[in-house]
C-alpha cells in the first residue's frame, strides 16, 4: 500500500480525545496516548509475510519490525501480543511454535514481555505483533518535525525488500541471505537508546514506504529533504538484483506515489524506493552532533550507519537526490 492510499483510508477516522497527543491523519508511526502528566502510552501493530524459509527467524524478522515503531518513537517496549495468520492446512503446528519462539526472543531482548496473542486460520502465513510501549511524554519523537540544517543519519543499508523477493525466489546465496537475515533481526533498540543522548528533532523507521517514502512524511511538505545518492549504503547485492527486475511490487507502488514529489538531479535508483521489511532508523540530528551519534551507532553494531543529507528550506520538490 502506498502512502497516498493510507491516507485516503484513515483521513477521515479522526477523533477527539484530550489524551490522544497525536491524531489519526498524522501519520506517525505509532498512537500515542496520555496516561499522565509525564508519560504516554505508545501503540503500534504490524504484520508480514514470510520473508525468509525458517520460521524461527521469520518470527524474529516479523517481531523486530514490529518492534520498530515503539523505538522510532524513542519509547520503551512493555508488553507484545501475536497476531497470527497460520497456514494449518500446509504446514505442522510446530512451525507455529518456532514462530512464536523467534518473536519471542526478540520482544525479550529489549526488556518486553510477550503476553498472549490471536490466531486465525488463513491460506496465506501472516504474522506481527502488536506493541505496547512507554515513555516521557516530553522526549516522544515525531517523524514529521526535521529542524532545517539537521543532517540525516540512516542505521541499516537499503535493499531488503529486493533481497526479500530474490529469497523468496532462492536467487539469494547462502551467505547473502544470512547477511540479509541478520540486518533483518537487528533490533532498532539500541539506536533508539543512543539517539535519545543527541539533539534529535524526527526520526522514523524505514519499512514499507521505502526511504524516500518515509522521508517524504517526514518532509510533512514543510521542508525539503537533500539526499547524496553516493552515501546511501546499499545491500550490495540487491543492486544487481534489481538490474535484474528482481524487484516487489510494493517498490512501484511507492515510485508511482511518489513521482511528482521527488527530484533527481542524478540518476535515478529504484532501490530508495525499495519497501523495506524491518529497515534502520532515519534519524535528523543536529549537525554539532551528527558525528558522535554516528559513531556511538557504529559503536552499539550498526555498522552500516552513515549521514546521508541534510533539511533544508522548502524548494519545489519535497525530496532532493544530488
Amino acid at each position: 500500500m502506498a502512502p497516498g492510499e493510507l491516507d485516503e483510508i484513515v483521513g477521515n477516522l479522526t477523533c477527539s480525545d484530550e489524551n490522544l497527543l497525536i491524531e489519526l491523519d498524522a501519520c506517525e508511526d505509532a498512537a500515542v496516548y496520555k496516561i499522565d502528566e509525564s508519560r504516554a502510552i505508545i501503540q503500534s501493530v504490524d504484520i508480514i509475510t514470510p520473508v525468509v524459509d525458517d520460521p524461527y527467524y521469520y518470527g524474529q524478522v516479523a517481531a523486530a519490525n514490529s518492534l520498530s515503531d515503539i523505538f522510532a518513537m524513542g519509547a520503551k517496549v512493555l508488553t507484545a501480543m501475536n497476531v497470527v495468520g497460520f497456514d494449518g492446512c500446509n504446514h505442522p503446528r510446530s512451525v507455529l511454535n518456532r514462530m512464536l519462539e523467534g518473536a519471542k526472543s526478540k520482544v525479550e531482548e529489549c526488556g518486553g514481555v510477550t503476553v498472549g496473542g490471536h490466531t486465525i486460520e488463513t491460506p496465506e502465513m501472516l504474522f506481527g505483533l502488536s506493541v505496547t510501549g512507554i515513555a516521557d511524554i516530553n522526549k516522544i519523537y515525531r517523524n514529521n518535525t526535521p529542524r532545517v540544517g539537521d543532517v540525516l543519519i540512516l542505521t541499516k543499508a537499503i535493499g531488503m525488500g529486493v533481497a526479500t523477493t530474490a529469497i523468496k525466489a532462492d536467487m539469494l546465496e547462502e551467505n547473502a541471505v544470512k547477511r540479509a537475515v541478520a540486518q533483518m533481526v537487528q533490533l532498532n533498540y539500541k539506536a533508539s537508546i543512543a539517539m535519545q543522548g543527541f539533539d534529535v528533532s524526527a526520526c522514523t523507521d524505514i519499512t514499507g514506504f521505502g526511504l524516500l517514502g518515509h522521508s517524504y512524511e517526514m518532509s510533512a511538505n514543510k521542508v525539503t529533504i537533500e539526499f547524496k545518492k553516493d552515501e546511501i549504503p546499499l545491500f550490495k547485492e540487491a543492486i544487481d538484483l534489481a538490474d535484474m527486475g528482481i524487484i516487489p511490487a510494493g517498490t512501484y507502488a511507492n515510485k508511482s506515489y511518489l513521482a511528482d514529489k521527488v527530484k533527481f538531479v542524478c540518476e535515478e535508483d529504484i532501490l530508495l524506493f525499495d519497501a523495506q521489511t524491518s529497515g534502520g532508523l532515519l534519524i535528523a540530528v543536529s549537525q554539532n552532533d551528527a558525528d558522535k551519534l554516528l559513531q556511538m551507532l557504529i559503536s552499539e553494531g550498526y555498522d552500516s550507519s552513515a549521514i546521508i543529507g541534510e533539511v533544508k528550506e522548502k524548494e519545489d520538490f519535497a525530496i532532493q537526490v544530488v
